[in-house]
């Protein structure tokens, strides 16, 4: 064994300098340090930080005790976090009872699509009667030209089927997903990090952000597409932990029980079917079928995930390692991904596809028997294929051309900094009336703000130029993924100057922002070995940083819920003019 991987490793007979490339003492000034050699087994599996038995010696408690304790904690720590998220997201949700924003549209689309299979137009006063009769009204069948695919607006129907078609009904699955995203954040987290703590940190950032907690009470599509975006990266990278654990029981050890790279094992290896690839092609066909920039997440995740597997193979000790990608990785990697995303989609719109192709069912489902009969290519397509692709060709030209203006449409240059919100819902009342206290004096504001929580966000900007320098310097995959996923979620929206569009967009890279708050908080709390002074001041730090953001979101809390508060207080809360 030892001698195998002596022969296929030739650099280990070599000095570290000698296999260091000159590029990387360049990079020494900017704080470049090369990774220290260890165990390749634990190189492409780190093992999990745990706490030393010192802390468990000074709390009194028996190795045994400790030890099912860390055993336990990967799971009840995040699921803690998780049950503070769902009282938070669940209270009241009912609340306001009214339609707000756009859940004019997708509460009712989704209502539709449970009995017709396809949406309808309906009534000027539809919403009026919804909520006096409490949901009890007759479904239009006349069909109506909507913009996005069906499936963040069945999953809201689903809560309006196991609830009725009131406010509870269509934000319950938005609430469930938000509540679940914060669980999958924690695991994604723990994970990225090999931290218990640093992955709880994260859930616990994004429970407490008003943008997320907002979106989680409302019915629009944003967050279910943030969910199904965040559950594609989770299953990503469990595929990298499993492809990397897979090669490194693969790789010989030698006499003192170290795995030591070997070339031939790391370039001929195959990795198997890889279920979790195929879990994140099916989660990125549902966030397509939520909304099509999901599209842009596709191509990015994928991209990313090939490179994973190189730097996989070149740490094993592959001398070609993109070369034995292309061998026995990427082409399992495309059919994992891909064309399961585009099946998916596909079958989402199995509700408008088996409607009446005699004008009664979806909108243009009769488009290839009528204005596309004389087709080229309808001996090659069925009829609902043409059809379904005209409308997709419909829909493609009214997302690039949308310029109406729009009270709270913003630019994205100005998103992280939270510069233009917007209000999903506001009222006045009066002393006395609607929760307005009696002594209020003067009117109160009731409002429901898409605000991200200030003093996160802001945090966040500094945290992507950390990421981005960790990257680049320190070739930390971790900051790599983060920096991938929220270039992915926002750097397309900078294509459509001209487009109207809003702040909310930004909630699908926001569990990516929170993680990069978490590296950040991560670095200001100093490495395991660091003295105990660092350790002290690093951790006050941190701590600070964490209760300001705690504070912000408890201090804008009435913004987040639509709880009347007198005027003067919810002025006083408008800290950017643009907010007003």
């Amino acid at each position: 064994m030892t001698s195998t991987a002596s022969s296929t490793d030739t650099r280990q007979g070599q000095a570290a300098d000698a296999r260091r490339p000159s590029w990387q003492h360049r990079l020494r000034r900017f704080g470049y340090t090369a990774p220290p050699r260890s165990d390749v087994r634990d190189r492409l599996v780190p093992p999990y930080a745990e706490p030393g038995p010192g802390i468990w010696a000074s709390l009194g408690l028996r190795q045994e005790v400790a030890d099912r304790f860390n055993r336990w904690s990967g799971w009840v720590g995040p699921l803690l976090v998780t049950l503070l998220a769902g009282l938070l997201r669940f209270w009241n949700l009912g609340s306001p009872k009214a339609v707000i924003f756009d859940e004019t549209y997708y509460a009712k689309d989704a209502w539709a699509l449970f009995h017709r299979g396809y949406e309808v137009n309906w009534a000027k006063n539809a919403n009026d009667l919804i909520l006096q009769r409490d949901g009890h009204v007759t479904v239009p069948s006349d069909a109506a030209y909507v913009v996005h695919p069906p499936v963040g607006k069945y999953v809201i129907g689903l809560g309006e089927w196991m609830f009725g078609f009131n406010p509870f009904g269509w934000r319950f699955m938005t609430a469930l997903l938000g509540t679940l995203s914060v669980l999958l954040l924690c695991r994604i987290g723990r994970r990225l990090f090999r931290s218990t703590f640093l992955g709880c940190l994260a859930g616990t950032l994004m429970a407490v952000d008003g943008l997320h907690f907002v979106m989680s009470r409302t019915s629009l599509l944003d967050g279910v597409l943030m969910f199904f975006v965040l559950a594609a990266f989770g299953c990503l990278v469990v595929d990298r932990d499993k492809a990397r654990a897979r090669l490194a029981a693969a790789l010989p050890a030698d006499g003192n029980g170290f795995v030591r790279p070997d070339a031939h094992i790391a370039e001929t290896t195959r990795l198997g079917l890889r279920p979790w690839r195929w879990g994140a092609g099916l989660m990125l066909g549902l966030a397509i079928g939520t909304k099509w920039n999901g599209l842009y997440v596709l191509a990015v995740f994928c991209v990313m995930a090939v490179l994973w597997d190189v730097a996989s193979r070149r740490v094993a000790g592959a001398r070609r390692p993109h070369l034995a990608v292309l061998k026995h990785d990427l082409g399992w990697a495309f059919l994992a991904t891909v064309p399961v995303a585009i099946l998916t989609y596909i079958v989402s719109w199995t509700g408008w596809i088996l409607s009446a192709t005699n004008g009664r069912g979806g909108y243009f489902r009769n488009w290839a028997a009528t204005d596309g009969k004389n087709s080229n290519w309808s001996w090659l397509f069925p009829d609902w294929w043409r059809s379904l692709w005209h409308y997709e060709h419909e829909v493609f030209e009214f997302h690039t051309h949308l310029t109406s203006p729009h009270t709270y449409q913003s630019n994205p240059w100005s998103w992280l900094v939270l510069g233009r919100p917007v209000s999903y819902f506001y009222e006045s009342p009066l002393p006395g009336k609607d929760g307005c206290p009696s002594d209020a004096g003067d009117k109160c504001a009731r409002e429901v703000l898409a605000l991200g929580t200030p003093l996160l966000w802001w945090a966040a900007c500094f945290a992507i130029l950390y990421v981005l320098w960790r990257w680049a310097f320190r070739r930390d995959w971790r900051a790599g993924a983060i920096a991938c996923a929220v270039a992915a979620g926002y750097l397309p929206w900078f294509m459509y100057q001209e487009r109207t569009i809003f702040l909310f967009y930004a909630v699908v890279f926001l569990p990516f922002l929170c993680l990069a708050v978490t590296m950040m908080i991560g670095a200001i709390l100093g490495p395991p070995g660091a003295a105990e002074r660092r350790r002290v001041i690093g951790a006050a730090g941190a701590g600070v940083l964490v209760l300001l953001i705690l504070w912000n979101f408890i201090y804008f809390w009435p913004l987040y819920t639509g709880t009347a508060i007198p005027i003067d207080q919810w002025r006083s809360r408008m800290w950017l003019d643009t907010w007003v």
